[in-house]
């Protein structure tokens, strides 16, 4: 009894410690609340058609606050590359945000063929919202053909709003997809007016602090001065001379050299010139400046995004090539504004509070002008050759009709309604028009889309047309072109294949949460937003099939 006795004395006492140190425990847990720690803002930042060696081709002549200070104070991921067969502009921005492909989120061209109204459609034209800020059509646009989430999208969702996501570019394309579908507000420039619009899709007019920033009237500012060269002209050692055959004459001028001047162009679009030209980047960046301030980004008490995408290095190279003085004056310029950039956020969200990336769109290729003076083979064919070919071969084998709805992006799109009215199947058509165009200048392969597991392609690419392919939006079979070769452009250069030179582009990550140092593995533009939304504890968007950059995460 005794022995009974003290067992449930001690089981007591034991109880009551333990009931105690619970207690003890809950309070103290209590007591010292935890919160998810977060940087302060999120800097998503394009450089439209930068190929990825610019890095390192013009590193000597950038100073050490802008490119160089992500570089060399950053994680760089050396060799990354689009994962899809459409290196154009609107889907690279998707893909950016995203972390999809356009065979999940639609975007598979700037413009592309929609099947389902049966005409070519803008990656980003909305004709049920209206424009905010003039009353012109320019701001027709929305996020609308983007079927997936964006990083911008996820950050709204997980703080039911509070967030602020802003997308910024002269392009809409460049503005609107990154910012995603729940942003607070998408800005572009209107070549019509020189001011930053908007559309109803956002806002039903815009707000104080944009109203002024076009009141300041900076681009009739830049329209009054030339383009003159930053440095001396025997400084730019990284390009050609001044004066190529194949490089583009602008507007108003008789050659393609310094300086240039800004003629006001016929049609209303007297701000048209200021995108080929260093200072779209620079009233580019003043207006982000502006965003900082207006909408006091990264100021709150809440995470919030700044989507910033750099447009004119795309018009720019577009005209003038990759080896030209004027794209080396231009990214000397652009480094200048990234890092006024850089410093102000420094300076407003505060050091080590903001976490940025930075890539690019797509890449491009050397103009064929250029490879050609280098023994390398190169050449230019007429937009206009392979689709004439093709209506040609399938009147004569089939009859006269429609049997092609569009040549676009290097894809054939067939009218598959006459094509089931007169049962012709499409590997008949396939096979035909496969050994009509292979006899083709320049043409290495035509690619079946609905049957890539039978196509003699290297891996690689067949995952790339794998990643491309949207049944209402692609074509039926792509056209290979050989390396270096163009359609359609006499002068300059251009982008939208498979190869190296289009889909190896920078991934640079900088600031809060990232650990500095580089890696040469193969990453791709998908693996770009989940590496964001895992360093800020988000799911990830909701068509993204890539995977975080676990060396570039602390």
């Amino acid at each position: 009894m005794r022995l009974l006795l003290s067992i449930l004395m001690v089981s007591a006492l034991g109880t009551a410690s333990f009931a105690q140190s619970k207690k003890t425990s809950t309070t103290t847990a209590s007591s010292t609340p935890h919160t998810l720690d977060r940087p302060k803002l999120v800097v998503g930042i394009v450089v439209d058609q930068m190929r990825y060696d610019y890095l390192y081709r013009y590193y000597n002549k950038f100073g050490k606050g802008g490119f160089r200070r992500m570089m060399d104070g950053g994680f760089n991921a050396r060799n990354n590359h689009y994962h899809y067969a459409a290196t154009y502009t609107g889907p690279g921005h998707a893909a950016i945000y995203t972390g999809s492909a356009p065979a999940l989120n639609g975007i598979v061209g700037n413009d592309f063929y929609e099947r389902n109204i049966g005409r070519l459609m803008y990656c980003a034209e909305d004709t049920t919202v209206s424009t905010v800020g003039n009353t012109g059509i320019a701001g027709k646009m929305s996020p609308r053909n983007l079927l997936v989430t964006t990083i911008g999208d996820q950050l709204k969702l997980a703080t039911d709003g509070r967030a602020k996501v802003i997308g910024i570019a002269l392009k809409d394309r460049g503005a609107i997809l990154p910012a995603g579908h729940a942003a607070n507000a998408a800005y572009w420039f209107d070549s019509k007016d020189g001011n930053f619009i908007s559309s109803t899709f956002y806002q039903n007019e815009l707000p104080q602090w944009v109203q002024d920033f076009n009141a300041r009237k900076l681009s009739d500012q830049f329209l009054s001065q030339k383009w003159e060269p930053s440095l001396p002209m025997n400084q730019y050692t990284e390009s050609t001379v001044d004066d190529e055959p194949y490089e583009t004459v602008l507007a108003g001028e008789t050659k393609s050299v310094f300086p240039h001047m800004f003629a006001i162009q016929a049609g209303g679009s007297k701000y048209e010139p200021l995108r080929t030209s260093p200072y779209g980047d620079q009233i580019t960046k003043e207006f982000a400046l502006a965003a900082l301030k207006g909408e006091q980004l990264g100021q709150r008490d809440v995470t919030d995004m700044l989507c910033v995408s750099f447009s004119s290095p795309d018009y720019i190279g577009h005209a003038f090539g990759t080896h030209a003085i004027e794209t080396e004056d231009q990214y000397i310029r652009l480094d200048q504004q990234l890092t006024q950039l850089l410093n102000q956020l420094d300076a407003t969200v505060g050091k080590g509070q903001w976490v940025a990336f930075l890539s690019a769109d797509h890449g491009v290729v050397d103009a064929p002008g250029f490879l050609q003076q280098n023994r390398i083979p190169a050449g230019v064919r007429g937009y206009g050759e392979i689709g004439e070919a093709v209506k040609s071969t399938l009147e004569k084998a089939y009859g006269p009709g429609q049997w092609m709805l569009s040549y676009f992006n290097q894809q054939v799109y067939l009218n598959h309604a006459l094509m089931t009215e007169k049962k012709i199947a499409m590997q008949d058509v396939y096979e035909l028009l496969r050994t009509v165009l292979l006899k083709q200048k320049a043409v290495v392969n035509v690619v079946n889309l609905h049957n890539l597991g039978a196509e003699a392609l290297p891996l690689l690419q067949e995952n790339l047309f794998r990643n491309v392919y949207y049944p209402n939006r692609s074509g039926d079979f792509y056209v290979m072109q050989q390396p270096g070769w163009l359609e359609g452009r006499n002068k300059g250069t251009t982008h939208g294949t498979t190869y190296a030179y289009d889909t190896h582009v920078p991934f640079l990550l900088y600031g809060w949460g990232i650990k500095p140092g580089q890696t040469l593995r193969r990453t791709h533009i998908h693996d770009i937003a989940p590496t964001i939304t895992a360093l800020l504890g988000l799911l990830e968007p909701s068509g993204c099939i890539g995977n975080p950059v676990e060396e570039a995460l602390k």
